[in-house]
């Protein structure tokens, strides 16, 4: 019998997670806390910013005059490369990041991938042709998977479970500040007469890897894996100064320091810490199914005709001035940023497989309806049906953001246990960096070559992802971090946590009650 099974209940006995949603104080109140999570914006959260950035940088790029005639007026399967390179560098880099982030610890794995990405971003915005343009976006790639991991985990583990998953949701979220500077960047630039106009904006894409290497190490590290380390002692004055404002007789952190130690001194017994942890029971078997369909379903949900291509996908509809196209687009960065972060702070009112079905069947709606007004505009000139699909268009990024952008690394640091957290989300990031590869190459050919028939494609896939999320996703919310690390295995293993948790905090309620009895003896 499983612990989790599909997890589908509302409720939990799980002690942390109730005594940390009891708790009255909010964390702007908590000073410690409060700094910690402004800390946390530029040199974690942020890191996502780069992605969005880049996808701005391409998609903005091709609206640049000055960009197509230095690369030779790119197109077709030429113009797919130009713009892949990048999440292609992501897959070869992402066999190490395990190994860096789970022995040197998160902060310097972050700082390895901003480092790479610092100099990625140098050669590409001095780039002489198209080949070293391409080098360039690989490197910038190569890293960020490394910062992306490192900086999910690290967001999960030290945020307070009360704020944790609205954090985690944040973290994607900051992808459109990225984009939404980037598009504004181009928008300034396109007035540039010279090569600067695309240069400019391209080494403006190190601004969130820097703040990265600045900030970074004045961070906390995760206490999950100093507790790894069995530098318990630094574990719990993190946790002390964080999650109790600097109290040392907090029930609440000796609670959590007992089930973070029993938890992973449980894991690591079942645990070789190797890439083949992953498929050795049928627990870890439907965590590697679930993280990797993400990792699909994320890139391969018609996001990536919209964030690297909307200038083609403009011109179906008739929409072929540069300058429209470019305000056009800075306004849909702006409302998807809005979305995002709307979507980010209502996550802890929804169950996760509500927000996720509901997410899926309205991007559904969303693209029958945009295949349909397209394909009304190219066989009857229809104008109305131009203008629709414009809405459309924007009509995309709450359904979207709803289920993808704001559950997306809240759902997987809960599904993957402590052990095998930095491989689930680097296998996550593989079949996210390949699929996104794969519809960034392939879009453009797709396009060229069917015209607006290559949205029926994604209309037929996206009901595939709804049937899969159905049957495979489980449920998750309402659990703290170590509860939900026994998801899919034996209830003994919960049981024994969740006991040592109780044991404890008694024992500090009994200690407590005899302090005060002895006081009241001696008076």
């Amino acid at each position: 019998m499983t612990g989790g099974g599909s997890g589908d209940g509302d409720g939990t006995s799980n002690l942390i997670h109730r005594l940390a949603i009891e708790d009255p104080v909010p964390w702007y109140k908590k000073p410690n806390l409060r700094s910690m999570y402004l800390l946390l914006f530029p040199c974690v959260i942020g890191i996502e910013m780069t992605s969005g950035f880049d996808s701005q940088i391409i998609n903005s790029a091709q609206l640049l005059p000055a960009w197509k005639e230095y690369f030779g007026h790119p197109s077709g399967a030429y113009s797919g490369i130009l713009a892949a390179a990048l999440p292609l560098g992501s897959v070869i880099g992402l066999p190490l990041i395990p190994l860096i982030n789970d022995t040197f610890g998160r902060r310097w794995c972050i700082m390895f991938g901003s480092v790479v990405m610092i100099v990625g971003t140098f050669i590409q915005g001095f780039s002489t042709n198209g080949p070293m343009y391409i080098v360039a976006r690989g490197i910038i790639g190569f890293g960020l998977p490394y910062a992306i991991v490192a900086g999910s985990c690290l967001i999960g583990e030290l945020g307070y479970p009360k704020e944790r998953p609205i954090l985690t949701s944040l973290f994607n979220a900051c992808y459109f500040i990225g984009a939404i500077i980037a598009a504004g960047t181009a928008f300034g630039t396109q007035q540039i007469q010279s090569d600067w106009s695309w240069r400019i904006p391209s080494l403006l894409q190190m601004a969130p890897s820097l703040l990265q290497v600045f900030f970074v190490m004045f961070l906390p590290e995760s206490p999950r894996f100093l507790v790894s380390k069995d530098r318990l002692e630094e574990a719990e004055r993190v946790l002390v100064k964080y999650h109790a404002e600097g109290n040392a007789d907090s029930a609440f952190v000796k609670a959590e320091m007992v089930e973070i130690k029993t938890t992973l001194q449980i894991e690591m017994e079942h645990s070789k810490r190797s890439w083949l942890d992953l498929v050795r029971t049928s627990g870890m078997r439907r965590r590697l199914l679930i993280g990797s369909l993400l990792g699909l379903f994320t890139q391969l949900s018609g996001n990536v005709v919209i964030s690297y291509f909307l200038g083609d996908v403009l011109k179906l509809i008739g929409y072929t001035d540069p300058a429209f196209q470019t305000k056009y687009n800075l306004g849909n960065q702006c409302w998807s940023l809005v979305c995002g972060v709307s979507a980010a702070l209502v996550v802890m009112r929804f169950r996760r497989r509500t927000m996720y079905l509901t997410g899926i069947l309205s991007i559904l709606a969303v693209y029958i309806g945009w295949t349909t007004c397209t394909a009304l505009f190219i066989d009857d000139q229809n104008q109305v049906a131009a203008k629709l699909s414009l809405f459309w268009i924007y009509a995309y990024s709450p359904t979207y953001n709803l289920c993808f952008n704001a559950l997306t690394y809240t759902y997987l640091i809960e599904v993957f246990p402590y052990a095998q957290r930095a491989r689930g989300i680097s296998i996550f990031q593989f079949w996210g960096k390949a699929a996104q590869f794969f519809g960034i190459y392939v879009n453009p050919i797709g396009t060229q070559a069917i015209g607006w028939k290559y949205l029926l494609v994604y209309c037929c896939w996206i009901f595939v992802e709804a049937l899969l999320i159905w049957f495979l996703w489980p449920e998750t919310s309402g659990r703290s971090l170590e509860e939900l690390a026994f998801l899919f295995e034996p209830e003994d293993y919960s049981r024994h946590t969740e006991k040592a948790v109780t044991d404890a905090v008694l024992h500090i309620d009994d200690e407590k009650m005899g302090a005060t009895v002895e006081a009241t003896d001696r008076v």
